[in-house]
């Protein structure tokens, strides 16, 4: 499933969604990262003032991949058109 990401929130509710799918609680995922409870917490919640390393380690422990491309303009229905 891929997850479009734009900002914070939506990165936060990505992760949030992932580790949920697993089965995992946040404790958990927190273990298998070298993280705290609270910092799996504050960056499901889309805090700005998550480290990158904090997401690379969370992605990581939930065995997810960031993969970077232009970002789409316009709806995704202009999208659709053009294939």
């Amino acid at each position: 499933m891929m997850v479009h990401i734009r900002n914070e929130a939506q990165l936060g509710a990505a992760l949030r969604h992932f580790r949920k799918t697993k089965n995992l609680s946040q404790f958990e995922v927190a273990s298998d990262a070298g993280l705290r409870q609270a910092t799996v917490s504050k960056a499901e919640t889309g805090s700005e003032k998550t480290q990158l390393s904090t997401i690379v380690n969370l992605m990581i422990a939930l065995d997810l991949e960031l993969v970077m491309q232009p970002r789409m303009k316009g709806s995704i229905e202009e999208y659709i058109e053009k294939l």
